[in-house]
This record gives structure tokens, C-alpha cells and sequence, in this order.
């Protein structure tokens, strides 16, 4: 985004917007007002708050000022989400394999499973990420299989049936065990 030959990155605008004024002036530019007049009345703030929100919006090319006429450049908001996002590093693989990271980075984000994959051979990578968080050799009772996988999860009862199912987990008596899938040693 530019503005008097500076460049304004996606921090720097989100900054801008922090300020209560300046975020109204926006809001009632993005609703169609179009002059001091309109906004002042839309937003409930004096002409001179909107004057200086709008002075110091313009100075960074997100607000055009015509004499008493107001127009939002819209567009900077995507020019500085882009700008943002390329500049994202990469996210850190989920798995040594590349072909299991790329199921796992489908189904997993920020931590959590966003869905659990229809395909076997997918669900299976998933089920054998998550198994991970079962230590070997340890005993887990039902309420702590549970909120282990609700962690994950909302619907941590399907994920330990499938758990079960695929020999990733045992149980006997409510009382759960890691009997599949790879060690981390």
C-alpha cells in the first residue's frame, strides 16, 4: 500500500484501525457515506474528529480527499493482506514425508483438526499423528482420552472409535492404551 511514496504494511494499518475515530470514519466510508457531512452524522462524531481521521487516513493512501468529498480505497485492505501473506514464513511440516505432510496440512491447522478425512488411507495419517500424544506403555482412563482428543476435536468420541478401529488404541474396562502406530524415540 502506498502513501506519500511510503509504503504501509498490514501491521501498520491494523494500527490505524486500532483507533476507535478512524475506525468509524472507515466503517462509514465503506457504508457509502461520502462527504465530512455524511460521515460526521453516520458515525455521531464531530467534524473535527472526522477531519483529522480522515487527514491522517489519506496520508497513507487508504482514504482520497476532494475537497469536502471522501473516498475509501478499499482495495488497500487485499493489497496489504497479500503483502502480508507472502511475507508469512512457511508453516513448519508436520511430517518428514512429504506426502504426509501434505494430508496432514489439509486436515490440521493451528493445532487442531479442522476435519477427519472420509479417505481410510488419509484418515489413517491423521489417526497416526494424533495417536502420538499417547505415551506407550501408559494406561489412560476414558474422561482423559477424551479430553486429550477434545483438544484436537469437538467430536472426540468419533476420533477414539477410529482410534480403536485402526489398532492405534486398545481398550478394556474404560481404560485405554496405545497398542499402534510409530514411536518418536
Amino acid at each position: 500500500m502506498r502513501g506519500y511514496g511510503r509504503d504501509v504494511d498490514a501491521a501498520t494499518l491494523v494500527g490505524l484501525l486500532a483507533d476507535p475515530v478512524r475506525l468509524k470514519v472507515v466503517a462509514a466510508l465503506a457504508l457509502g457515506a461520502g462527504t465530512f457531512e455524511e460521515v460526521a452524522e453516520a458515525t455521531g462524531l464531530p467534524l473535527k474528529d472526522v477531519a483529522l481521521a480522515a487527514r491522517r487516513l489519506s496520508r497513507v493512501g487508504l482514504v482520497r480527499r476532494d475537497g469536502r468529498a471522501l473516498e475509501l480505497h478499499a482495495s488497500r485492505f487485499g493489497e496489504a493482506a497479500r503483502a502480508a501473506a507472502e511475507a508469512a514464513p512457511a508453516p513448519e511440516p508436520l511430517s518428514d514425508d512429504p506426502a504426509e505432510d501434505a494430508v496432514l496440512s489439509a486436515f490440521v491447522r493451528g493445532g487442531r483438526l479442522i476435519s477427519i478425512p472420509a479417505q481410510q488411507s488419509k484418515r489413517r495419517i491423521v489417526l497416526e499423528h494424533l495417536a502420538r500424544v499417547f505415551e506407550p506403555g501408559v494406561r489412560y482412563p476414558e474422561r482423559e482420552v477424551n479430553a486429550l482428543l477434545a483438544v484436537w476435536y469437538p467430536d472426540h468420541a468419533a476420533l477414539r472409535r477410529y482410534l480403536v478401529d485402526e489398532g492405534l488404541l486398545s481398550r478394556e474396562g474404560g481404560v485405554y492404551w496405545r497398542t499402534g502406530g510409530y514411536v518418536d524415540v
